[in-house]
């Protein structure tokens, strides 16, 4: 029979390494910044996709160990240190001449992925008595090993060829994760915890957006300023509030699971977070390609809220989505689509047409979560 562990609570610590992450995402952000002709250069969005995915994944890791297995005490704080060591290195090798820094990004990438491993191997000693603990940790141990060593590969083929093929180790993890939540069943993680971390990630992403959005108070006070500042600071407030309703009144804290489901797919939500801030930025840029910028609005506005609403299988019963939740979310989404891209030379209508869907996506969050609070 499984053994309920004690609620873990989250950690100063936790809290400050989590914040290195806010300098890596404005960092990572910066890359889609420059443009050629009007659009971002694909050699720059597959760096900046590949380095969002990278640094969620190392923090994905660590936090699923913290979770289980961390003590708060000595040793815990010692590997994190050195985590958050190596994450500067890995800040600073992504610029828009990435390949002048290229080796100061992927060796530190590299180093703390094996840094993990060597936690996950430290604490076999102490769980000599639970199999399924043990199982587990020999697991992620390899797989952290392989993907540093893949990194490693990476290194070396770009080095003799200049070739890039960083994706090779990050899909490897993302795989490795998945096909190993069996095993995770058997070790269920604190989900309290768990989706507090995911949920402060997820605020910590948010002040980055609300960093981007200033861009929208800049220049002189006009008809045309006001209205974008408006509908920019309403599109963010809207998604605050929605994911604030999901965390607080959908998601059943709880619930007994491995977590290996919610964590992928905040990895997704997060990605998406930093897109639309991207993206959020470029609708008052004149210099980018129109079609361009509302293909990377609409897309990852999508991808957000198709992420958002797959956690409904760790919402409470009574909040669960109904048929025609989901038809009427299909149709909303379609809709967005649809009308973003037939007004895309039409910015001033575009942005009102995305307040619009965060608004609609909102109310029928607040609806499901009014459910929690009416009694059988």
């Amino acid at each position: 029979m499984l053994e309920l562990k004690k609620e873990k609570k989250v950690e100063y610590l936790e809290l400050i390494y989590d914040l290195i992450f806010v300098f890596i995402i404005g960092r990572n952000n910066s890359l889609l910044h420059h443009v050629d002709n009007g659009y971002v250069t694909q050699g720059n969005f597959l760096a900046y996709v590949l380095c969002t995915l990278a640094v969620i994944q190392i923090w994905n890791f660590t936090t699923f160990y913290i979770n289980i297995y961390g003590r708060n005490g000595v040793r815990d704080h010692v590997f994190l240190f050195i985590n958050m060591y190596l994450l500067y290195h890995m800040a600073v090798g992504i610029s828009v001449g990435w390949e002048s820094a290229f080796y100061h990004f992927n060796i530190a990438w590299m180093l703390i992925l094996v840094n993990i491993a060597v936690q996950h191997l430290i604490e076999l000693r102490n769980q000599k008595d639970a199999p399924w603990e043990t199982m587990q940790l020999k697991r992620k141990a390899a797989i952290l090993f392989t993907e540093a060593a893949l990194v490693g590969v990476h290194i070396l083929v770009f080095t003799f060829t200049g070739v890039s093929i960083a994706y090779v180790p990050i899909v490897f993890g993302i795989v490795a994760t998945i096909l190993s939540g069996n095993l995770n069943r058997m070790v269920p993680v604190d989900f309290a915890h768990l989706s507090e971390r995911a949920m402060l990630y997820v605020v910590f992403t948010f002040g980055e957006m609300i960093i981007s959005l200033s861009s929208y108070f800049t220049g002189e006070i006009t008809v045309s300023e006001i209205y974008f500042s408006t509908m920019g600071f309403l599109i963010v407030v809207g998604l605050l509030l929605s994911y604030g309703i999901l965390y607080n009144r959908i998601i059943d804290r709880e619930t007994i699971t491995n977590g290996t489901g919610y964590m992928m797919i905040h990895v997704f939500m997060i990605f998406a977070l930093n897109n639309i801030s991207v993206a959020l930025e470029f609708m008052r840029d004149g210099e980018v390609n129109l079609f361009q910028k509302t293909v990377l609005l609409v897309g990852s506005m999508v991808l957000y809220f198709t992420f958002m609403f797959l956690t409904e299988k760790y919402a409470k019963r009574k909040c669960a989505f109904t048929r025609k939740s989901v038809l009427l979310l299909c149709v909303l989404g379609l809709s967005f689509v649809a009308l973003m891209l037939l007004f895309r030379e039409m910015m001033y209508v575009n942005i009102v047409i995305t307040v619009l869907y965060v608004y609609a996506i909102f109310f029928i969050l607040f609806v499901q979560g009014r459910k929690a609070e009416t009694t059988l």
